[in-house]
């Protein structure tokens, strides 16, 4: 069997193990919510204590495995397409999950996989790295610099003012975290692979510095992305949170990687149009699955609305509040 054969195997595997995975995830999470209105099981993490969830992340790590081993058998413009599968598997369940989708989200979704799989095949190809030191010194040019510094000022922006305020109502705040942090989470996963790789083969890197800082930023990366995830799953409906957590995530992934290898000097003029165009696709799409989401969270349940007149001077009047709950009880 060619070895591109054998990527695209695992990429498949990859994209069904984290599509189940979400959904996985996401059952773990209802299973932990408290039954207070407003709460949710990722404010308090609760949710580490539910073996369910325990069993999605597993699923999840183990299919991100078999997609990063993939990317050494095949290229990237095979792989990183299949990823739009996991999307496919995630929207598939909203019936187990009890979750609708509406036509704007199907609109939505499809616009967002079209973007991102305009972008993956239409992106500049990243050199091939052999060792620690050549990735560090793409890393400490100029351009990679000021993008890993622009990302560290919006993700501490994001998680600072934005979160508290647009967190349970905008679904893009949450995942914007986890695809910022992940573009450079993938630069340094793959500079540990490298020391890793090198070390089996008996140049020992474990006796550089830069190594050990290269695993330090995964850890904190990853669980950054780890819990922002959750929040996001857990507020939000897992056909929601699914195909913008992946376009955004391919997106910056993308953005990082050429500004690290100067790809866009390599790119020429019908390319970088075909690029523009995706973007476009990607925003028109993202903008509706985000629209839908904060539209079915800032719409009230027309029964229960109580006004001032109901008040009295010791609390809500009782009668009024029980006729509110008795007509949603009718209601559903």
């Amino acid at each position: 069997m060619e070895s591109k054969y054998i990527g695209l195997l695992l990429a498949i595997c990859s994209s069904v193990l984290i599509g189940v995975s979400f959904v996985l995830t996401k059952i773990g999470l209802q299973r932990c919510t408290p039954s207070q209105e407003g709460h949710y099981a990722s404010d308090s993490h609760r949710y580490l204590r539910n073996p369910i969830w325990w069993v999605g992340m597993i699923t999840m790590i183990s299919g991100e495995l078999l997609n990063f081993v993939g990317y050494i058998f095949a290229p990237a413009v095979l792989i990183t397409p299949l990823g739009a599968l996991s999307v496919v598997w995630a929207v598939l369940a909203s019936p187990l999950l009890k979750e609708k989708l509406t036509r704007i989200g199907i609109i939505g979704c499809l616009l967002s996989l079209l973007g991102a799989l305009i972008i993956v095949l239409h992106a500049p190809e990243d050199p091939v790295v052999q060792s620690v030191d050549e990735l560090v010194n793409y890393m400490l040019q100029p351009g990679f610099i000021v993008y890993t510094v622009c990302v560290i000022l919006a993700t501490v922006l994001l998680i600072w003012k934005a979160v508290p305020r647009w967190g349970k109502d905008r679904p893009l705040v949450y995942v914007s975290i986890c695809s910022l942090v992940g573009s450079l989470s993938i630069m340094t996963i793959k500079a540990f692979g490298i020391a890793v790789r090198l070390t089996i083969e008996g140049y020992n890197q474990f006796l550089q510095p830069s190594t050990y800082v290269f695993a330090i930023m995964c850890i904190i990366s990853i669980l950054i992305q780890i819990n922002y995830f959750n929040k996001a799953l857990d507020t939000y409906s897992t056909n929601v949170v699914t195909p913008i957590y992946y376009v955004s995530f391919t997106t910056t992934t993308i953005l990082a990687s050429a500004i690290m290898y100067r790809g866009w000097h390599t790119a020429d003029g019908i390319a970088t149009a075909t690029l523009i165009c995706g973007f476009l696709i990607i925003f028109i799409g993202v903008y509706l699955l985000n629209a839908m989401a904060s539209h079915n969270i800032a719409i009230p349940h027309p029964k229960l609305h109580i006004t001032k007149n109901t008040a009295t001077k010791g609390g809500i009047n009782r009668v009024s509040l029980e006729r509110a709950v008795n007509d949603i009880a009718i209601t559903r």
